[in-house]
Parts: structure tokens; C-alpha cells; sequence
């Protein structure tokens, strides 16, 4: 991409990441998609042609399209001009989208209507898991079913986190296929946390994993095909592994409509590093919903602030990337406590800043920056009818001959 404008080609590419949650297939793919242009002010124009000009996804369709433009550096302003697919264009979109349906099937169990949101930083000691494990939780108390998929391989540290030991369960499919793995479970209210972890298939939390990239990308890919998550999950928050690997680059191929959010300290090294992590999602088409600042400020018992690691590190990212601050989280001993007892703070029954702004930040992704995809029925009934049309217009076709 360029360092000052982006190109049409470019914000195509980013549109690859617009999943119609239906259909299950991006709206370039999908012939929804019709073009763009970048003027030189910033400003972007995109033509959208839904399958119903009524559609209930279209207020989803605009918000994930306008998140996704206006990540890319140099974009001032996103204007989707809206019109609807012809009769011809709306069996077309369904033909491709049994297509894709047909040569995608198993490639992953993570449901379509699941918002995928990558916790990622460019450094480990950060609290990246730590924002995973406490945002996951605050999430499903707010209401919603939500898996945690540990994909730090290497460093996995989850399991610990939410008090989980022993192995997950594995279950019996057809005949030559891989048994399918069942995620270990934790009851939050009327609401479920689903987890799964590299920690629940080895011997004990020490041992050492001795692998390389295609082990890593092919331990991962399990936890995607394999794993058991429920119909009615609303969000799976990935904890990524730190940097620019191997596993991260995977995982955005896998999930190219997974979002990222960007975890960092007020530290400016932390900060610089982490900026690592936004051009790798941008270079693979993903897009960054914000930055999180932990161990911001230290809050002592007489309401005194104290800057242990510095200030204004996460500020400073969101603006040299052009993203969004999603919020400060302070330090906390409860915070680091709650992770080694297997008890988030979250959770706990004492109210605290840490766990005040995690819910703040919950709120904020369920409200506005990546709220629960409505599976609001619109192009999926259509599929009759155009199975109708196409089957009338092949009878006609027979008896003209």
C-alpha cells in the first residue's frame, strides 16, 4: 500500500475482509462489491449492491465497511453509495456463494455469525493475555457466549489464567476423520466462556514445545477446524502470540474477517514495537479496531496517580497508525493476582479501576467499535427464489428448442 493514498486495488482488498454473515463468503467474492475511488482530499467512494435494498444487514455491512477503509492510512472519509443487485447478479452472488460454501466446507468450525477479534502486541510483558483473559470474561458477563482461543503456542499461559487444568475432551466423527476436540467450559451467569489451549495437550504448564513454523501454523489449524465451538457463539477472542510470526500471518490467512486489537504500555519502546503488529495486519488485508494501553497508571489507596512506565504510549500509537484508543487500563496487584489464581478480576465481587475499565472497553465493542453480527434473515430466503427463476428459465430455454 502507499504511504500516502491508498489505491482502489487496495481498498478492494480490505473489502475481501467484509464477510456477509449469511452467506458466509466476502462481498468482493460475492459480486456486492462494485468498485472504489480514492480522491486525492482523502475522502473514498465505494459502490455496494446489496441482494435487497431493505436488507437488515446493510447497517453491518456499512459499519464493517467504513472500520475497514478508514484503517488505512491517508483515508479522511469512506461514502458507500448503495444500490441492488439485478435478478442475473442475485443468482450469480448465490451461485458463488454455494460455491464457496461447497469448497470452504470444514475449513474452519468457527461459525459465521462469530466476531473474531485478535488480542496481539508487538512484544511479550505487555499483559496481552492478561487483557484476553479479563476482556473475554467481561464480555460473556455482559451477555454473550464467547470462546478463547489460546494461539500462543510457545508462551500459552490461559489455562492458568482462568483456574483450567487437565485435558480436553476429545470425541468421536466418522470414520478416517480426526476426532473433534471439545473446549473446556466456564459458566458465567446465563453465558458461557468456551477455552481451548495448547496447555490442555501437554503434560504440565513447564514443559517446552520445540516447534517451527508449519507445527505451529498445523497446531493452530486444529484449533480451527477441530475444535467443537457452539452455533450460538458470539465472539472468539484469539490470544495471539507476540510479534510478527509465523502464527500470526497464518491466522490471518485462516480468518481473513478476524479484527485486531493492539495491546501496548505508555512505554515509547513498547509503543514503537507494537506498531509492528498494525503493518502486518494492514499488509494482510485486516482490520485494526484499536489500540488498548495497559499498566497505564499505578492508582494508589489515596487517589494519587503514578506513572510507573511512562505516559502517553498507547495515545501515541493510536495516532501514528491512525487507529482508535480503546482504553487505558491501570496497574493493579488484583489484576496479576486474579491471572496466577485462576480468578479474573473481572469476576471477583470487589470493584476496582482495573475491572471497571475492562468493562468500559467491553462495552465499547459491544456498542460501537465490533458489536455481535445480527444474523437478520435477508439474502439466505432468496435462494429459493432464485433457484425458482433459474429452474423456470431452464424449462423455457428446453421448450424453445
Amino acid at each position: 500500500m502507499s504511504d500516502s493514498l491508498p489505491t482502489s486495488d487496495d481498498i478492494m482488498n480490505v473489502l475481501t475482509g467484509v464477510i456477509d454473515p449469511e452467506l458466509g463468503s466476502n462481498i468482493v467474492d460475492l459480486g456486492m462489491a462494485k468498485g472504489a475511488t480514492v480522491h486525492p482530499d482523502g475522502s473514498v467512494e465505494v459502490k455496494i449492491s446489496l441482494t435487497t435494498s431493505g436488507c437488515p444487514l446493510r447497517a453491518q455491512i456499512q459499519r464493517d465497511t467504513k472500520s475497514r477503509i478508514e484503517s488505512l492510512p491517508g483515508v479522511q472519509s469512506v461514502r458507500i453509495v448503495w444500490g441492488e443487485l439485478n435478478k442475473a447478479e442475485k443468482a450469480q452472488t448465490m451461485a458463488t456463494a454455494r460455491k464457496n460454501a461447497a469448497d470452504n466446507a470444514g475449513e474452519t468450525s468457527v461459525p459465521a455469525t462469530t466476531r473474531v477479534l485478535a488480542i496481539s502486541s508487538g512484544k511479550g510483558g505487555v499483559g496481552k493475555s492478561s487483557v484476553t483473559a479479563n476482556l473475554a470474561a467481561a464480555i460473556a458477563a455482559s451477555g454473550h457466549n464467547v470462546g478463547v482461543l489460546d494461539a500462543d503456542i510457545w508462551g500459552f499461559s490461559i489455562p492458568r489464567m482462568f483456574g483450567l487444568e487437565g485435558r480436553v475432551e476429545a470425541k468421536a466423527r466418522g470414520e478416517g476423520e480426526r476426532p473433534a476436540i471439545v473446549p473446556r467450559r466456564i459458566d458465567v451467569g446465563d453465558n458461557y466462556l468456551d477455552v481451548v489451549s495448547m496447555g490442555f495437550l501437554v503434560e504440565d504448564e513447564s514443559s517446552a514445545l520445540l516447534w517451527r513454523g508449519l507445527m505451529l501454523n498445523r497446531a493452530v489449524q486444529h484449533f480451527l477446524e477441530d475444535v467443537v465451538w457452539g452455533d450460538d457463539l458470539d465472539y472468539i477472542l484469539i490470544d495471539m502470540p507476540p510479534g510478527t510470526g509465523d502464527v500470526a500471518m497464518g491466522l490471518a490467512r485462516m480468518l481473513p474477517r478476524a479484527e485486531m486489537i493492539v495491546v501496548t504500555t505508555p512505554a515509547t519502546g513498547a509503543q514503537k514495537v507494537a506498531s509492528r503488529a498494525v503493518s502486518m495486519a494492514r499488509k494482510s488485508f485486516m482490520r485494526v479496531a484499536g489500540v488498548v494501553e495497559n499498566m497505564s497508571v499505578y492508582i494508589a489507596d489515596d487517589g494519587s496517580e503514578h506513572h510507573i512506565f511512562g505516559s502517553g504510549g498507547g495515545a501515541r500509537l493510536a495516532a501514528e497508525t491512525g487507529t482508535e484508543l480503546l482504553a487505558h487500563v491501570p496497574i493493579e496487584p488484583a489484576v496479576s493476582s486474579g491471572g496466577d489464581n485462576g480468578d479474573p478480576v473481572v469476576l471477583s465481587e470487589v470493584e476496582s479501576p482495573a475491572k471497571a475499565a475492562f468493562f468500559a472497553l467491553a462495552e465499547l465493542l459491544l456498542t460501537e467499535v465490533a458489536p455481535p453480527i445480527q444474523n437478520d434473515s435477508c439474502t439466505a430466503r432468496l435462494f429459493d427464489a432464485v433457484d425458482a427463476a433459474l429452474e423456470a428459465y431452464d424449462n423455457t430455454s428446453k421448450e424453445s428448442e
